[in-house]
């Protein structure tokens, strides 16, 4: 599995933005990474994978200095058609760069990066270790590396709350899946790929679970109300951040810090 398998879901992944599934995960992790990256002094920061540019568009708002990498000309186009719209000082702090992730030490000197962001990337690797190898190399000493990752921990919760047993039972030892997209994905334990960032030095420092009580609502479900939503994403939120609640999320959001070299 490549970074390719993502593109054989590409189409349905768009038409999916702006449902309930991905508002949900959007802005649970935006508020999880607002204590990491405050606004207080802006950053440089790296989005690997950043697809249409949500996250990215929400940190330029907020002053820091955005790189996005992607190998999608179409979600680019989708980044940058939003780009047009925001005020002239936003659109200064953004620049995009097509290409793969696996060229990420080609096309950037090390610790070229105050935070480096790479959110639902790892699922389409079958060997995720170069991509953290390059990931932790970006970032500066003290620098910020965000991952969203499938939970392994929990892979067996949606196709068995949906009644899946099939899909269930081979959940609790393989860490393949058939994702919402149609794509062939991989998910990640969180006590592996912490001790993975370890050996690369980078100490995780938070981590949060994404989609809790969300992630069996159908895939076109819409947005509730403005009351109702607000009340969905604070329960989100706090789930998100408390045991055992988190443990059973269907992402896991991980934020590490880069050690001195020293350490």
């Amino acid at each position: 599995m490549t970074e390719s398998g993502f593109a054989r879901g590409e189409q349905r992944w768009r038409a999916g933005l702006g449902t309930l599934r991905q508002v949900v995960r959007q802005e649970l992790v935006t508020r999880q990474l607002a204590a990491h990256l405050p606004d207080t002094a802006p950053r440089r920061v790296l989005d690997v994978g950043c697809g249409q540019g949500t996250q990215l568009m929400r940190l330029a708002r907020h002053g820091h200095a955005m790189t996005g990498l992607d190998s999608s000309a179409a979600l680019l186009g989708d980044l940058e058609r939003a780009l047009a719209d925001e005020p002239a000082q936003v659109r200064e702090r953004v620049r995009t760069v097509r290409g793969d992730a696996r060229d990420m030490a080609a096309l950037f000197e090390p610790e070229s990066f105050d935070a480096v962001l790479c959110h639902g990337v790892l699922m389409y690797f079958d060997d995720p270790e170069p991509l953290l190898e390059d990931l932790a190399r970006l970032a500066v000493p003290g620098g910020v590396v965000s991952l969203l990752v499938r939970n392994g921990d929990a892979l067996a919760m949606r196709p068995g709350l949906l009644g899946d047993w099939t899909s269930a039972g081979r959940a609790f030892d393989e860490p393949a899946y058939r994702n919402r997209i149609g794509v062939t994905a991989r998910a990640d334990r969180l006590d592996a790929l912490t001790a993975s960032l370890a050996g690369r030095g980078l100490k995780v420092r938070a981590w949060y679970g994404v989609r809790v009580f969300t992630d069996t609502v159908p895939a076109d479900a819409e947005l509730p109300g403005e009351v109702e939503l607000g009340a969905l994403l604070a329960c989100e939120e706090r789930a998100g951040a408390t045991d055992p609640y988190r443990r059973v999320a269907a992402l896991i959001h991980v934020i590490a810090e880069r050690r001195d070299a020293g350490r």
